[in-house]
């Protein structure tokens, strides 16, 4: 499935090394300006070429050389004139320009440890090994582009919503996580990562009982993002270790509810928090790959462009899946 939502639909498409990416956004509302600098600001956070929003205007550590080169030009194909909406679909592309599929050519012969690239061969009987086609962190993307648009419909409603990178394996001081990171990369290793999420100025009454659960939707679309392993709202995990008398008598918002009772806002901020898993391609387990083949082709071998920790990155990524969620009910 390439769609996500309903009244707000998004459909992406494209693969990591062909000539582009892009999207299909169908319920986005007439006369809505478009802030076209603000969606180029999420893509470069996303790219790492600046930091997130609360860690300042600069280069993030440990990120994919080539997400940093990438340049992420949106280029509108319909449902946008002069900046702003017309009510009709809205396409889009990002053309790839530092793609290099040669240097996934071993790929044809041999799956990498830890993707996709296996059971994309068992289950469809062809792949694109070229940097893992449709499984690449790339096609996210083409989802902040969404997202970004997603964000300025709900900030009309004062709804506004917030990443960060909170813990980076087992650091918990950002100001160490450029540091921890870069350790992590000199040895040829990665390392996981937490992004917490906090959305602000929901109403209340935004979900539905049962199976429509608000923080369903939430966990549904952050478990649809690359490496992300695991999600949790207000307690979560934490709270197995709270008594009952400890947890909700406490005045953190986070150890009570996280904005969700019986799956429904309840008018305080919506907390969420996502685990990712170290980036399974770098340079201590390609190489052992590399050293239990016996394809000849290997001997052309190249460590690809990969992230030390793929959580950096997913930081706009998880915002923007958190904003399609919300727009999906924008008539709340």
């Amino acid at each position: 499935m390439n769609t996500f939502g309903e009244k707000f639909a998004f459909t992406s498409f494209g693969e990591s090394h062909g000539r582009a990416i892009g999207g299909v956004l169908d319920g986005v509302p007439a006369g809505l300006h478009i802030d076209l600098d603000l969606i180029q600001r999420e893509l470069d956070c996303r790219a790492g070429r600046i930091g997130n929003k609360a860690r300042g205007e600069r280069r993030e550590a440990g990120v994919s050389p080539r997400a940093v080169r990438e340049a992420d030009e949106v280029e509108w194909l319909s449902g946008v004139i002069d900046g702003v909406t017309l009510g009709t679909p809205i396409a889009f592309i990002i053309r790839n320009s530092d793609a290099r599929p040669e240097d996934y050519e071993w790929l044809r012969h041999t799956y990498r440890i830890g993707h996709a690239d296996r059971v994309y061969q068992e289950k469809y009987g062809i792949r694109d090994h070229r940097g893992g086609g449709r499984a690449s962190a790339r096609e996210t993307a083409a989802r902040v582009v969404a997202g970004s648009i997603a964000k300025q419909i709900l900030a009309e409603k004062n709804i506004h919503i917030e990443a960060k990178l909170v813990q980076v394996g087992e650091e918990t001081n950002a100001e160490r996580f450029d540091a921890y990171i870069a350790a992590i990369q000199q040895d040829g290793d990665s390392i996981g990562g937490i992004v917490e999420c906090r959305i602000t100025g929901m109403p209340v009454g935004v979900g539905e009982p049962i199976f429509d659960k608000l923080q369903a939707h939430l966990a549904f679309a952050m478990m649809s993002i690359n490496a992300c392993k695991g999600f949790e709202y207000g307690s979560g995990f934490e709270g197995v270790n709270k008594k009952g008398s400890e947890m909700y008598l406490s005045e953190d918002t986070r150890l009570i509810s996280g904005g969700i009772a019986g799956g429904i806002s309840d008018g305080t901020p919506i907390v969420f928090r996502c685990v990712f898993k170290p980036t399974a391609s770098n340079r201590k387990t390609l190489e052992e790959v590399f050293q239990d083949s016996k394809v000849s082709e290997f001997q052309g071998f190249k460590v690809g462009r990969h992230d030390a920790c793929v959580a950096v990155r997913a930081v706009p990524v998880v915002e923007a899946m958190a904003a399609m969620v919300l727009a999906d009910w924008h008539d709340f």
